[in-house]
């Protein structure tokens, strides 16, 4: 008699606290602690998270490096019934995060990819910046290469929505001074360390935050969120 033909498995992209651990929800722990398996940016962070709620699971690593390879494997996998999460470092997998080979090959194959929303770093500051949010542009990390970066700038210096990006703490006075040259002295809400005890946002032009962080030695992940190029802040009685 021939075996039963199991069920192609499914991919849950599952966001996980960018800080405070308490960040993350029932739903995303019941589908961590029901699939076969955990795709992670950094197993060893994933693996602190898990043990912290008291899930054992298997970690596969799946980060840039080798996302092209890892990618069509653990599709094989889920052609052949196992399910699976994708978590990132820290946030929402895909949003300057390893997963997009995986995610369309999960797509292209036939197979169910369901989000288990949650904790973003960008989402979060921008929540709280009091700049213009009904729209924005999310650029993520912007090019390391320095022609690159600032013919990019240059394009951002005339878009009207609110401007997200991501930076490294070893680049952020780096990215800033630019910013203040080529896009001008606006206003820019920058935060580090968020949902962490040494949380900390900073609000102003970019003049003065950048001088601000000139003063302390960076720290963490840091998000910007600077002001379009057209933006007028409206009073609450607007």
């Amino acid at each position: 008699m021939p075996s039963p033909v199991r069920e192609r498995g499914v991919l849950y992209v599952v966001a996980t606290p960018i800080g405070n651990l308490e960040d993350v929800s029932e739903r995303a722990l019941r589908v961590l602690r029901e699939v076969d398996r955990v795709a992670a940016e950094d197993t060893r962070r994933t693996g602190r998270l898990l043990a912290h709620y008291g899930i054992d699971k298997p970690l596969v690593s799946y980060h840039d490096a080798v996302e092209r390879r890892k990618a069509p494997e653990l599709v094989e996998q889920l052609l052949a019934g196992a399910s699976l999460a994708l978590v990132s470092d820290a946030g929402t997998p895909l949003l300057s995060d390893p997963g997009y080979r995986l995610v369309r090959g999960a797509l292209d194959a036939g197979i169910s990819v369901v989000p288990i929303p949650g904790a973003s770093a960008a989402t979060a500051l921008l929540s709280v910046c009091g700049l213009p949010t009904d729209r924005f542009v999310f650029e993520g990390f912007l090019p390391q290469r320095e022609g690159r970066r600032r013919r990019r700038l240059e394009e951002l210096r005339g878009e009207p929505r609110t401007i997200v990006i991501y930076e490294s703490p070893h680049h952020i006075e780096r990215t800033l001074g630019e910013i203040e040259e080529v896009v001008g002295d606006r206003e820019v809400v920058v935060g580090r360390e968020l949902t962490k005890l040494f949380e900390e946002i900073l609000r102003g032009r970019v003049s003065a935050v950048r001088r601000a962080l000139a003063a302390r030695p960076p720290r963490g992940e840091y998000t910007v969120v600077l002001a379009g190029g057209r933006s007028s802040l409206l009073s609450p009685s607007s």
